[in-house]
């Protein structure tokens, strides 16, 4: 697109308003189509993370050469699904920032054979802003309707425009794919691409938080042991709450209310409903089960408290190295440059070189063998892909002989 070109406005998909298939007989000549089609398969979800417990998918959109635009309701067709997934694993799929749907999409018992990350390709081919409109808009000369990807996507019927919406996210998402391909070619990182979309596909559901209450908004401000266990209490109170509503938590209690509430240690109901948000008319149906809770939280013994300091399995902050370990600051401090005078050369971010947490717990604990086979051994089996270890390993070692 020329730069004095103004972009193409789509404020509906090309075909008209895809229906939205919520039975059967729709679905199977859905995929009969899908099927008889051709090339990659666009894919994409909606779900109501900010409304929802649950992080499913409420709306499936898939999108493929010869065949069109489907949007699938996946609620009523939860234990039908098997004829997508049939059509969907013979093909490569396109998705944009693939790890927010691929756990939604898995659930349902669709997995892709394989994957293009149009997101992840924009990073690796040197855009600094990578957003689907954005990318759409530089590379293709589209502007994309934008205004409710966090809309309550389980409220049935959908609205026209949010349907429109939904299917523009699939609608240009191949001849995107097609541009990042050819332009990670030219760039000679295609085969780097290549291998971060197997890590994604591949990657495992990550592991439970240990102590998930500690993320609470504003918990820096609750200083005591005491004041935690009020946190926690109400906090997985709230969860447990939540869950059995479906309801996202922060809609069952806001976590500025959890945090007014342990700082000002109601003993009463109406201390309670006093405070922000605990005395509106819902809040006070449950005015007694928070009580109870910050009440058992009192009780507990010192043996049963939580830490006041956060646990942590890996290094201290950085900003602490100096102090703890000079040796281990400066080798910190040597890989960070030589790190991102690599991703400047490549044009990367300097994070999709190597992971921060990854250089991190290297430079704090090395390995006994710092020669550069060493440390790419030790890259490798922490999940380093073949083209971050090839490029990363010799200047990190150099990096690990750094003394302060």
């Amino acid at each position: 697109m020329p730069e004095e070109s103004a972009p193409i406005p789509l404020t509906e998909p090309a075909g008209g308003t895809p229906p939205v298939i919520s039975d059967v007989a729709a679905l199977r000549e859905a995929c009969d189509l899908l099927a008889a089609g051709s090339g990659s398969i666009a894919v994409d979800t909606e779900r109501a993370s900010g409304y929802r417990y649950w992080p499913k998918a409420y709306l499936v959109q898939v999108r493929r050469e010869g065949a069109g635009t489907f949007l699938i309701d996946p609620i009523p067709l939860r234990d039908e699904l098997k004829p997508l997934a049939e059509v969907l694993s013979g093909a490569e799929w396109v998705l944009h920032a693939a790890s927010q749907d691929l756990p939604c999409l898995a659930e349902l018992d669709l997995r892709p054979p394989s994957l293009f990350d149009t997101e992840l390709a924009g990073r690796l081919a040197g855009y600094e802003r990578v957003a689907l409109g954005t990318l759409v808009e530089m590379l293709l000369g589209y502007q994309l309707e934008k205004g409710h990807s966090a809309a309550d996507w389980s409220r049935r019927p959908l609205p026209t425009d949010w349907l429109n919406y939904a299917a523009l996210d699939v609608e240009l998402l191949v001849p995107l794919r097609d541009k990042l391909e050819a332009d990670l070619s030219a760039q000679g990182k295609l085969e780097w691409a290549r291998q971060e979309f197997e890590a994604v596909r591949t990657a495992p559901p990550p592991a439970p938080r240990a102590e998930p209450w500690r993320r609470t908004s504003g918990i820096h401000k609750i200083r005591t042991a005491k004041g935690l266990a009020a946190v926690r209490a109400l906090w997985e109170a709230r969860d447990e709450q939540a869950r059995k509503r479906d309801r996202a938590p922060s809609r069952v209690l806001p976590d500025s209310a959890i945090i007014n509430a342990v700082l000002a240690d109601p003993r009463t109901s109406a201390d309670l409903q006093a405070l922000p948000v605990f005395g509106g008319r819902v809040q006070r149906r449950y005015t007694s089960n928070w009580l109870r809770h910050l009440q058992a939280a009192r009780m507990l013994p010192a043996s049963e408290l939580p830490s006041t300091s956060v646990p942590n399995d890996g290094p201290p902050p950085p900003n602490r190295w100096a102090d703890k370990d000079p040796d281990a600051a400066a080798r910190l401090a040597a890989a960070r440059a030589a790190l991102t005078s690599l991703a400047e050369h490549h044009r990367l971010p300097v994070e999709n070189l190597l992971l921060p947490d990854l250089l991190r717990r290297t430079c704090w604990r090395p390995p006994e063998d710092r020669s550069p086979d060493g440390v790419a051994q030790v890259l490798r089996e922490n999940g380093a892909r073949p083209w971050q270890v090839e490029l990363t390993a010799t200047e990190l070692s150099k990096a690990l002989h750094a003394t302060a």
